[in-house]
């Protein structure tokens, strides 16, 4: 038990870091990589990796269809339509304010969970996710995003905001009907089915000409599959595994502060006063989701079959 502890939080700790530098990343590598193929090729890379580590530690296949179908829906929500969103938006939202308004998923976690595990969201929780929204508001007026505010700007962080809507689901859906796999494993299919659709969907979306890399972009799309999906994704698979997802999805609190510090040093990225107190009020909210008391257990161990290891 005390290991599984020690474990989750560590992996919970790699995820806080090394997702609020992947907002970097994707804003480098849009640069020349069109968005479909990007994220596609990424996942694809990471998950056949993966699956190369499985088989030399003796992870076998699941036979079960019903598992197969599980991890088909959860890599949409996840890989598909949350993690393509943000990349999708970042082709006119700057990388420190599309970490921003990921930090919206506590809330989300909160919302989905109220529906789906008949949770109540208190009035603590309820307050926090006004709050949260609030400062989204605030992020997407032409005081709050500056230079960037346009028609394109707006669809970029509504898309950010159904894709944290289909992320948050898509992890609680996870959580319950992969729990039979190690894991290792279930990152590997949710990487598999995600990354495989969304390098179909580029190919018939005309990606193909238009994807060309230099060294900048090549890196980034390294660091991407490198860390942001093979070691950053497992990490966030695993620790949701033994945490519960409203703890997990503290991640956003941690991501924006990391990407805006780099968007601003690296990318000469700047936040507007309006866009700090956007900052303060969102990270506020979700500070209030989080503190807010649960009956249930903060860390729970999931049944692995005998012959399956975790990640």
């Amino acid at each position: 038990m005390k290991s599984d502890r020690a474990l989750a939080y560590a992996a919970f700790a790699t995820v806080c870091f090394v997702w609020g530098t992947t907002y970097l990343a994707i804003r480098v590598a849009i640069e020349t990589i069109p968005p479909l193929l990007l994220t596609g090729i990424r996942f694809t890379v990471a998950g056949l990796v993966l699956l190369a580590i499985g088989a030399l530690r003796g992870e076998k296949l699941p036979r079960s269809p019903r598992i197969y179908l599980h991890a088909v829906i959860v890599g949409i929500m996840l890989i598909c339509i949350g993690n393509f969103a943000v990349v999708w938006a970042e082709q006119w939202v700057p990388s420190g304010m599309a970490a921003l308004l990921v930090a919206t998923a506590p809330f989300w976690a909160a919302f989905i969970e109220f529906f789906r595990e008949h949770e109540s969201v208190g009035l603590q929780r309820g307050a926090g996710m006004l709050l949260g929204f609030i400062g989204v508001a605030l992020l997407v007026t032409p005081g709050g995003a500056g230079g960037a505010w346009d028609v394109h700007f707006l669809l970029g962080a509504a898309a950010i905001q159904f894709g944290c809507l289909a992320w948050q689901y898509g992890s609680i859906h996870g959580k319950h009907e992969l729990k039979s796999i190690s894991p290792l494993m279930s990152s590997t299919l949710q990487m598999l089915a995600g990354g495989l659709i969304l390098d179909v969907a580029g190919v018939v979306a005309g990606e193909v000409p238009r994807f060309h890399v230099n060294t900048r972009t090549l890196l980034a799309l390294i660091y991407l599959t490198v860390f942001g999906s093979i070691i950053a994704y497992s990490a966030y698979v695993y620790a949701l595994s033994k945490i519960r997802a409203t703890n997990v999805s503290l991640y956003a609190y941690v991501n924006p502060v990391v990407a805006v510090i780099l968007g601003w040093l690296i990318l000469n990225e700047q936040l507007t006063p309006m866009s700090f107190v956007a900052m303060i009020v969102i990270l506020g909210g979700v500070a209030l989701v989080q503190s807010a008391r649960s009956s249930s257990p903060a860390v729970t161990t999931v049944p692995q079959e005998p012959t399956k290891r975790a990640a």
